[in-house]
């Protein structure tokens, strides 16, 4: 048995709450393992008779997942007093392991030494992770204001360009503002929608907003504080909430207090307030890589913010109240959520949830995030993993539905599940290639990949257009083009927009998509046929995906909820299925 294969750490991932009642425990194992128990038991428990010596109950885990080189063991414990010690014992073949917290041995090399037991101390309800249920019944839609509408009758400007011209340039501005977003708010409602993501909406010189200049004013080109209110008020109306896009990181070479430090360097007041490195600081250079003072990447323009220091975290903590308290936003995205500081989110958890206990703080982060998410600081974090996984699958067609599987399950083994539930994934994002891109234009791998992200645990999100098919490349320039409303009165692409609502509608309606419940079944005759179980205690759901080469003939023991590709009982390549077994 390799011992080395063996983890466990009674940290917020492998060792949790998940209510007041329940401690989930985990145990990674290689895959040379093929039983593993836990013996756990109140630490005190044997104290009440008089007795010195601990030891355990024994139960069997169960096999949650299996990844590339792991399995993963899960044990749900309901400690009668809170409390929880325990340790491990693995069986592989004839090899038995003992797991304690100081050491792996062989069972028969474990008795007369001293061995540390792994502890849950106490279930405090204070400390139980607890992200905004509404969160997982959730679809997305990301806008970028300046190129989703144009309302009818809002002043034009010379700066503008006609709509849906093919911007070319950086600084290309449309015009596209709340009112237009506003207009379309049934629009989404009917797709399916139940959550809008905006990209900044606050005074900038540029038309994406991330170079904030002003955030207590609404940038003019796209309205007022009375247009994001009756915004909101409309969508929730329409049970749609609302999330703000938070640029904290960094701010725009004319914020009032950059503007301060670049005329009166270290006698400006908010000198500290940024990360300045030289005296020369303020020279006309746009790259940054000499380090004169930190920004974003290497933009001179967008001068990276303290934000340990505790002026700005008030700042920033006094305008976030603003927008929850009297906006009644319902979310804030945190642009480069990795870089801020550990100190200033915890900062606005704690104040922001008092105001509104179930507004949904998420970071941008683009790898593994554990280190954000232990209930102080985000309630989730973009799924870019999750992202990677299903586009690569689809890129490399040398892969099976295990390795599908291997990267699906890496992805679900890093969070507790509440946190699983809310992860925000997506295909594509205002910083990627459109997903309609990376299907080479076929619609049926489009719908296809689709179907994974709203069956997939966690919060769904699609970005503005590709309801329609919308295309565009990696870069900034191509990916962030206008919505064709006048194409879309007409019907452009509405077969492939009614075939999303079939599936948004699915997923706004099965309770079984809304849990972390997941299992994989392979088909060695088809290995590319991706096929999972979405499950609940009293339901399931069987999904399948033929990226195979060879049509698949499903065995189908209940109701066909959605079909694409499907004839005459056979699933075609480039189909999808999705029935409910009874």
């Amino acid at each position: 048995m390799d011992m080395s294969a063996i983890h466990h750490r009674s940290d917020y991932c492998q060792c949790y709450a998940a209510d007041k009642d329940t401690v989930v425990i985990r145990l990674k194992t290689g895959k040379d393992v093929d039983k593993a128990y836990i013996f756990c038991e109140d630490p005190f428990i044997n104290q009440l008779a008089g007795k010195k010596h601990w030891s355990g109950k024994k139960h069997e885990m169960e096999l949650e997942m299996e990844l590339e080189n792991h399995f993963v063991w899960i044990y749900r414990a309901q400690p009668k007093y809170k409390r929880l010690q325990y340790y491990f014992e693995v069986t592989g073949g004839k090899d038995r392991a003992i797991v304690f917290e100081n050491r792996v041995c062989d069972k028969k090399e474990c008795s007369g030494m001293s061995n540390n037991y792994f502890k849950f101390p106490w279930i405090n309800p204070g400390d139980i992770i607890t992200p905004p249920d509404w969160v997982k019944n959730t679809i997305w839609y990301q806008i970028m204001p300046d190129r989703f509408c144009k309302a009818e009758g809002t002043n034009s400007d010379e700066r503008f360009l006609k709509w849906g011209k093919k911007t070319s340039g950086w600084n290309d501005i449309y015009g596209g503002n709340i009112k237009g977003i506003t207009e379309h708010l049934t629009y989404l409602n009917e797709l399916g929608v139940s959550g809008i993501y905006l990209t900044p909406i606050f005074s900038s010189s540029s038309y994406h907003k991330y170079n904030t200049n002003d955030y207590s004013v609404i940038d003019p080109d796209f309205g007022t504080e009375n247009n994001i209110m009756e915004m909101i008020s409309k969508a929730h109306s329409l049970g749609i909430r609302v999330m703000l896009d938070g640029v904290f990181n960094h701010c725009g070479s004319e914020f009032f207090a950059w503007k301060d430090v670049l005329s009166k360097g270290k006698d400006s007041p908010y000198y500290n307030w940024f990360f300045i490195n030289d005296d020369n600081f303020a020279k006309k250079q746009f790259d940054t890589s000499d380090g004169r003072f930190y920004t974003f990447s290497f933009w001179s323009v967008m001068p990276k913010l303290n934000t340990n220091n505790p002026e700005v975290i008030d700042y920033f903590t006094k305008l976030c109240t603003h927008w929850v308290k009297d906006w009644d936003i319902d979310g804030i995205r945190f642009d480069v959520g990795d870089e801020v500081s550990h100190r200033f989110i915890r900062a606005l958890h704690e104040k922001l949830k008092p105001v509104k206990p179930d507004v949904f703080l998420l970071g941008e982060i683009w790898f593994d995030s554990v280190a954000w998410l232990n209930g102080t600081e985000y309630d989730s974090v973009m799924n870019y993993p999750i992202s990677t996984s299903i586009n690569d699958y689809f890129k490399n067609t040398a892969l099976s539905s295990k390795n599908y599987m291997y990267m699906m399950n890496y992805c679900l083994s890093l969070y507790p599940e509440q946190i699983t539930k809310v992860l925000f994934n997506f295909l594509d994002t205002h910083d990627t290639r459109r997903v309609f891109d990376t299907c080479g234009g076929n619609v049926n791998e489009l719908l296809q990949r689709i179907t994974l992200l709203l069956t997939t645990p966690g919060t769904p999100c699609l970005y503005y257009g590709t309801e329609i098919a919308m295309t565009g490349g990696e870069h900034d320039t191509d990916n962030r083009h206008c919505m064709p409303w006048d194409k879309i009165d007409e019907g452009y692409n509405s077969s492939v927009t009614n075939e999303i609502k079939k599936l948004t509608s699915l997923r706004n309606t099965r309770p079984e998509l809304c849990t972390t419940g997941l299992k994989f079944i392979h088909h060695s005759s088809h290995p590319r046929l991706l096929h999972y179980i979405r499950y609940t205690d009293s339901s399931k759901l069987h999904i399948y995906v033929n990226t195979d080469k060879e049509l698949f003939t499903p065995e189908i023991n209940g109701n066909i909820l959605y079909q694409n590709n499907f004839h005459s009982g056979a699933l075609l390549p480039g189909g999808v299925l999705i029935s409910e077994s009874v």
